[in-house]
């Protein structure tokens, strides 16, 4: 989907020209016990990445947005409510991003330019209501599965290893529903070791994109 002006996309699944860089994406949170020990196991690593927040979370654990803030991180918006799109009205679609994009404002005193869609679903409602709010819509090259039975530590890291250059990657930190925050936290300093294997840095999505890949 692009906009009308031909400007970059309006959704973006991988970085176009990033040459040493891939992107690790965390949803669902923030969470009172799972994130502060994701933000403590990036910080052993010395790695950025980008947490796409639940605004109605983020009201409760504004203590945990600004620490990720501060630690360098990146905040994207999930939504207020994380409601599936295609349930969403057009005023419905509005008010989701919008209210997302507040609560991490009202937290942080920053807003987001990363929006991303409960489920990874679009509809012409949700990415024209990102668009509106100034956000550009990630969603994911690779998804690490770390969610219900197939989320085993050993398929979480054979999936996370096909990383390459540009790449955006799709983890949970939230334990909504039948996520595993869990194994995806055992799996990641492996994980960052396999990529600094393969001079890979694991990164934080730009706030400023002047060209994406669809």
């Amino acid at each position: 989907m692009h906009d009308s002006r031909g400007a970059a996309p309006q959704v973006v699944w991988r970085i176009h020209g990033a040459r040493t860089r891939c992107y690790l994406t965390f949803d669902d949170g923030p969470d009172g016990e799972w994130t502060p020990r994701f933000l403590d196991a990036l910080a052993r690593a010395d790695c950025r990445a980008t947490f796409f927040v639940v605004g109605k979370l983020a009201v409760q654990h504004g203590s945990l947005l600004r620490a990720a803030l501060a630690a360098g991180h990146v905040l994207g918006n999930h939504g207020y409510s994380h409601r599936h799109p295609w349930t969403l009205s057009r005023e419905q679609a509005r008010r989701e991003v919008r209210d997302g994009a507040d609560a991490i404002a009202q937290a942080t005193g920053e807003r987001p330019a990363w929006f991303r869609p409960a489920h990874g679903r679009l509809s012409r409602s949700i990415v024209d209501a990102a668009s509106a709010h100034g956000q550009r819509v990630a969603l994911w090259t690779l998804s690490a599965v770390d969610w219900g039975p197939f989320a085993t530590k050993q398929r979480i890291l054979a999936r996370l290893d096909a990383l390459r250059a540009g790449d955006i990657a799709l983890m949970h930190d939230g334990p909504m529903r039948h996520n595993q925050p869990a194994r995806t936290l055992d799996v990641l300093p492996r994980l960052l070791v396999l990529l600094a294997q393969k001079n890979l840095e694991p990164a934080s999505l730009p706030t400023s994109l002047q060209c994406a890949d669809e």
